[in-house]
């Protein structure tokens, strides 16, 4: 059997095919390894922003109620285990490296080879089904009907988190084609459940619900107040009373309350979810890259893989809740992202801004970047660095007093910038 990290590489190679949307090729491949997907009880979700954080929660929920749960989700930041758990953890080396030569070997026979993330895909597939998972909560890589997770026939729940602009070039330039995009998840007979709140994108969806007999649930409120510290999150929510989660940041108040909508719809539906396991799958739960305290001090440090117009500014909201001061930002974004926005955003929240490169064949070069903020952040010093150490220590000899370190832009900054963070503090 080859080792992981051999099969890491063999699958690098396939990255350089780029994104290739369809399901011909996702569809062969799972049919070549027997369709695991369809021994799997699934909760497929697409959206723009929470997806994994929702399923974060709700595999943690899950997990407290006795259910072998698998997790699937990108991008992964810690290396290649990271797009797969199982019960919360990462499966074992030897057994994921077992579904992974299974499904390369399938793949290389292939005439029209697979992607990177079909193969992906279809390794989690593969992987739940042989640890006889009861449930496997799937998170779409990008869009929806065309999204190679998309070969699901019969999810006991699909979800739609929220409908914002991204990904453009490859899902359309409005939140209608957006929308119609993710809304091809629906499917004949199965509930779906969405966070959407704008009245013409709700439209969308609920007539692709109707065309497929499909029961629309819209979220309700269950949380009544929330209190935000740098250690967690307090809710109190109807029905559940007193909970506590352990992810930071304003917008994971509307992840889970949509989290706690579906679990009212599994009850509903007969599945057994006692209000301990909610308590419990919120308190542990982990999900790194989303406003993650790195250090809590001296100084604090902050990584929020915010790379959207939206996750932008829940940011700012988070940053309200927690902080008095400005921060310094260390930053490194997409080419593909709307970032010429950004600075508007940030700019009353900025003492210093340090640019960086992220480790991607996307990233986008520092330089332009540095020129877009120019024009929108007037009198903040905003410099290039040349690697994520230098831009780290930078920040720890410029950073104010009482104040805080803050990455953001990319997720795919993560892995090297906590790594720097362990290395220099």
């Amino acid at each position: 059997m080859a080792e992981i990290s051999e099969l890491e590489s063999r699958l690098k190679l396939k990255k350089f095919q780029g994104i290739r949307l369809g399901l011909s090729r996702v569809r062969e491949l799972a049919e070549r390894l027997g369709n695991p997907q369809e021994d799997l009880k699934i909760i497929h979700v697409a959206g723009t922003n929470g997806k994994g954080s929702f399923g974060a929660m709700l595999s943690g929920i899950l997990t407290k109620a006795g259910y072998q749960t698998g997790h699937f989700a990108s991008p992964a930041l810690l290396g290649i285990r990271d797009y797969f758990r199982i019960n919360q953890k990462f499966p074992d080396e030897q057994i994921l490296s077992e579904i992974l030569e299974d499904v390369l070997e399938q793949a290389e026979q292939m005439q029209d080879s697979p992607t990177e993330f079909e193969i992906l895909a279809v390794s989690a597939y593969l992987l739940f089904s042989r640890q006889k998972c009861d449930f496997a909560v799937i998170e779409c890589c990008m869009g929806g009907d065309s999204d190679c997770t998309n070969i699901i026939q019969n999810p006991v729940l699909s979800v739609i988190t929220n409908i914002r602009k991204d990904h453009c070039k490859f899902l359309g330039d409005t939140l209608q084609e957006i929308a119609q995009h993710k809304a091809g998840i629906i499917k004949q007979g199965c509930p779906v459940l969405t966070g959407e709140k704008n009245p013409e994108i709700l439209q969308i969806i609920q007539a692709q619900s109707e065309r497929f007999h499909a029961d629309c649930y819209l979220a309700e409120n269950f949380v009544i107040s929330a209190s935000y510290h740098l250690t967690g999150t307090e809710l109190q929510c109807r029905g559940f009373q007193e909970l506590k989660l352990s992810l930071l940041g304003a917008y994971q108040l509307e992840n889970a309350n949509l989290v706690l909508n579906a679990v009212k719809i599994f009850r509903n539906s007969g599945i057994s979810i006692p209000v301990q396991a909610v308590r419990d799958g919120l308190a542990c739960c982990q999900w790194h890259g989303r406003f993650e305290v790195i250090s809590i001090k001296d100084p604090c440090v902050i990584f929020d893989g915010a790379h959207n117009p939206d996750g932008m500014k829940m940011l700012t909201k988070s940053l309200d809740l927690y902080f008095q001061k400005k921060s310094i930002f260390i930053m490194g974004v997409m080419s593909d992202k709307e970032y010429s926005q950004y600075a508007a955003m940030l700019r009353d929240y900025a003492e210093e801004m340090l640019l960086v490169r992220p480790d991607h064949l996307r990233a986008l070069d520092p330089e332009r970047l540095k020129t877009a903020l120019q024009r929108g952040m007037p009198g903040i010093p905003i410099q290039v660095c040349d690697s994520m150490e230098n831009a780290f220590r930078t920040a720890r000899e410029i950073l104010p007093a009482d104040s805080q370190i803050i990455c953001l832009g990319s997720l795919y900054l993560y892995q090297e910038f906590s790594n720097a963070v362990k290395r220099i503090l």
